[in-house]
């Protein structure tokens, strides 16, 4: 079989057992074949009539078949792309996605070009927030938190591999091992699914650690949690981030306004859907003593 006429019968299946166009269908069998062969798909298009060996066929449908059952391109590929980042996924890790760049977005217009500034990222993942950050300000200290051992070590694989070794990765569960610091801004993609959500049993969340999906009845328990507790390392100015659930913004804007904080916005994504709220510490430093 050439690879034409295997990527047409891959093609035609994922379009028909997922229901996906069959543009995204063709997308998604280009991109497993291309892992299969380490080529990149002008090279797929170029060969398209070579004949494809056996053991690569072989490992091409194994692919195809996890595909098929409803696995993640990003876990089977082992990677995304957020940020112009390359990103290292396991199913230890949240999938990044497209909308948490809004949160990304938030933070780099709150944090200085020039200036020093102190971040922290709240359930780092696969370290997309934080080493996003750490890229466009160097100049930034950048901590990193997650409660997951094994999602932390990718994280810190990705900051390997991307060269970026001076954000600093913690083991902790939210606040809970970030002593004697204070951060100018907090940003964190927290669990916001309401954990009865029939989504959490559909397409790729099926496959994505519940533990970073659902957060108590409301979807609002971490949030609640971070909202309760960020001003203790917010300093005077700083500046909470949250990413939410498109019908959460009025809910955390009302928990950011009963704890304190000022100057509350929710920001759209950009599919238009309210994606991130921020709110700021009113606190002000005065350095004039009488």
């Amino acid at each position: 079989m050439n690879i034409h006429a295997c990527l047409h019968d891959a093609q035609t299946l994922l379009s028909q057992m997922l229901e996906t166009s069959r543009h995204e269908a063709k997308l998604e069998a280009q991109l497993l074949l291309q892992h299969v062969l380490k080529v990149n798909r002008a090279w797929l298009i170029a060969h398209e009539n070579d004949v494809l060996q056996p053991n690569n066929h072989a490992v091409f449908e194994a692919l195809l078949g996890c595909r098929l059952s409803g696995e993640p391109m990003a876990y089977i590929l082992g990677c995304r792309e957020f940020y112009g980042l390359e990103l290292m996924v396991t199913p230890d890790t949240l999938i990044p996605r497209p909308d948490t760049e809004t949160l990304v977005d938030a933070a780099l217009a709150k944090i200085p070009r020039s200036d020093h500034s102190n971040v922290l990222d709240l359930g780092t993942g696969t370290g997309a927030i934080a080493l996003a950050i750490a890229k466009h300000r160097p100049q930034a200290s950048v901590t990193a938190v997650d409660a997951s051992s094994t999602a932390l070590e990718v994280a810190k694989k990705n900051a390997h591999h991307l060269k970026m070794i001076d954000v600093l990765f913690v083991l902790s569960n939210w606040f809970n091992n970030i002593t004697n610091d204070k951060f100018d801004v907090i940003v964190s993609n927290p669990p916001y699914i309401e954990q009865n959500d029939a989504h959490l049993t559909q397409g790729d969340l099926r496959f994505e650690p519940l533990s970073a999906l659902a957060s108590g009845i409301d979807g609002l328990d971490d949030i609640r949690h971070i909202i309760n507790h960020c001003l203790i390392y917010l300093k005077p100015q700083g500046w909470l981030m949250l990413e939410h659930g498109y019908n959460q913004a009025e809910q955390v804007a009302n928990l950011m306004a009963d704890t304190g904080l000022t100057n509350i916005e929710t920001i759209r994504d950009l599919g238009g859907n309210d994606r991130v709220t921020i709110g700021k510490n009113p606190l002000i430093i005065n350095s004039h003593w009488d």
